[in-house]
């Protein structure tokens, strides 16, 4: 139970920007400590649901909600995985060899292309929050859990880019096989569960899917192995995929009857 509670410690405080207690992250919580990554989805879950209820209850506009959907995850996860996904976004604007891409994901300094496809993902994640027909909380919920556990999984199981870095911190601390088989498991069921939403959630699931191959091609070509910041692009782009495919089927539905 204790190295459970530091497992869940250490995910937060690593993952979100929640105020958690200070604990002493042993080997124990680090080694455990993908396993709890997907609970990070099922609070920004949750908080998404109260504030859709809260719009839906105050009849609030389109604009409004989708906005609050939108920041939430972003309050939560105080843009960690953004961050990622704009380093990520410059060094595959280089066209530079996988050398020198690694190199740019260790700027500092946010370039060009990064705030071009930042701004870019901000207007498609509000545009597609906005123009969602219907809030399905299992689904969504479901899906911020999917996205962190396809994520860790690729942390246990596929090639990484170097030998330093905070992936492979986590990644040497944790005991990378029993780590692969517990978040293929969490996916799989969390996978049943969006297909147990109907059409919504299995469409939800196979843009997931979608995008985490996508992302093995790219991070082996591009950068020769995943990083911490190839795993926050991940997160960014597999949840906007999802979110834009629950927006198609819902008006593909609406337009079929």
């Amino acid at each position: 139970m204790k190295q459970a509670l530091r497992a869940v410690d250490a995910a937060f405080s690593m993952f979100s920007a929640i105020p958690m207690p200070q604990m002493d992250w042993d080997k124990g919580g680090l080694r455990y400590m993908l396993w709890a990554f997907p609970l990070i989805g099922a609070v920004m879950g949750g908080l998404c649901t109260l504030w859709a209820l809260a719009a839906d209850a105050l009849a609030l506009p389109a604009v409004l909600r989708g906005a609050g959907l939108c920041l939430i995850p972003l309050a939560v996860t105080g843009g960690v995985h953004l961050d990622g996904f704009a380093d990520t976004c410059d060094a595959l604007a280089s066209y530079a060899p996988p050398e020198k891409r690694r190199q740019i994901l260790k700027d500092p300094h946010m370039g060009a292309f990064a705030a071009i496809r930042l701004c870019g993902w901000f207007v498609a994640d509000f545009a597609l929050w906005a123009a969602l027909p219907e809030f399905l909380a299992v689904a969504v919920t479901l899906g911020f859990c999917l996205s962190r556990a396809l994520s860790g999984l690729a942390v246990a199981r596929w090639p990484l880019a170097s030998d330093t870095g905070l992936v492979h911190t986590f990644a040497e601390a944790s005991d990378r096989t029993a780590t692969g088989r517990f978040l293929t498991v969490v996916a799989l069921l969390l996978t049943v569960g969006l297909a147990a939403c109907g059409v919504q959630g299995a469409a939800m699931a196979v843009a997931a899917y979608g995008v985490w191959l996508w992302y093995r091609r790219m991070a082996r070509v591009q950068f020769g192995g995943i990083s911490g910041d190839l795993a926050g692009w991940f997160v960014q782009t597999c949840e906007v995929w999802m979110l834009g495919a629950l927006c198609a089927v819902q008006y593909l539905a609406a337009a079929w009857h």
